[in-house]
């Protein structure tokens, strides 16, 4: 197979798992609104989950054909992304005031379950007891958001009408749009593993580096759309808490869910442990830790964010590609 026709496929993975997430998300949305479960639940449940599946597919994907370190790359990768590159542009364009009391929680779950994939890289390996730390955090993930999000309706007194479905045209519309969906992520996400192998194979580079860089950046374009519409709205808040989620999930649930369709623990190379799990804490901790202390986020952790994300890519893709 080409050069050209390898990276034209794994373009073609990519539109496909962006609209089809896109899709995806609307349709379970709109379900969950019909059947009377409330925005906030939604939000914090549904759409969390759904706007994370390409790197879920991929990741699994990959674990299931035999390519870990893709798998681990493109998860741990998302991460990095997210946090390096989308959240970096969000602060740069939206630096403001927080509560504490919002982040605090999401920022404590992220920062542990990046010293416990740290850990991971140390031992050389994902096993049983950090892969059930993970599980656990991810419970607890869920509990925190239907928790807050139960309270913030009780605080507010805002009772939600189940959303009137508007005749047989709304409905079909509304099915064939996840069914489009849930295609377009997996047949995205094949295309992505598959031909991000072909391409690691043809330019001679290691697994890992395409699942750090394209392959991850390819999958965290949903969290990209989300943050430019929030920066358009000036909804910093909606596009860091997007990020916060997307980042626990990919690390506490994805990772968990390789390791289970692997059938072993998941072996890290020593590459990834030298170079993308130590990335993945220290973007982390440069957008978080901070923030809790002074409770607003800065143009300068952005900025930081951004240099620390290329100096990242720079040692992946060139200085340290083995």
């Amino acid at each position: 197979m080409e050069l050209a026709t390898v990276i034209f496929l794994l373009l073609v993975g990519i539109v496909f798992i962006v609209k089809g997430g896109d899709f995806f998300v609307d349709a379970a949305s709109w379900i969950a609104e019909v059947s009377g479960i409330p925005k906030l639940i939604i939000g914090a449940t549904i759409v969390s989950l759904a706007t994370t599946l390409p790197e879920m597919l991929v990741s699994v994907m990959a674990a299931a054909k035999g390519s870990v370190d893709m798998a681990i790359g493109n998860a741990v990768g998302s991460v990095t992304a997210n946090t390096g590159l989308i959240m970096a542009i969000s602060l740069i364009c939206m630096p403001g005031i927080i509560k504490r009391a919002d982040y605090l929680m999401k920022s404590v779950l992220m920062l542990a379950a990046a010293i416990l994939i740290v850990i991971s890289g140390l031992a050389g390996q994902m096993g049983t007891a950090i892969t059930i730390a993970m599980v656990v955090i991810f419970c607890f993930f869920l509990w925190e958001n239907v928790s807050s999000a139960l309270r913030s309706m009780k605080s507010s007194r805002n009772v939600e009408t189940r959303r009137k479905v508007e005749g047989r045209k709304d409905i079909l519309v509304n099915l064939v749009k996840f069914v489009v969906g849930a295609i377009g992520i997996v047949w995205g996400a094949d295309l992505l593993v598959d031909n991000g192998s072909a391409l690691a194979a043809m330019v001679g580079v290691p697994e890992r580096v395409i699942g750090v860089t394209i392959i991850a950046v390819g999958t965290s374009l949903p969290e990209l759309v989300t943050t430019v519409t929030a920066i358009a709205k000036k909804q910093s808040s909606l596009s860091v808490g997007n990020i916060l989620g997307a980042n626990i999930i990919d690390l506490t649930l994805i990772l968990p869910l390789s390791s289970l369709v692997s059938g072993k623990a998941l072996p890290i190379a020593a590459a990834s442990a030298r170079i993308d799990l130590p990335a993945c804490l220290l973007v982390g901790c440069i957008a978080l830790i901070p923030a809790m202390f002074f409770e607003k986020f800065q143009k300068w952790q952005g900025i930081l964010l951004l240099l620390v994300y290329c100096g990242y890519l720079y040692l992946t893709c060139f200085a340290a590609p083995v």
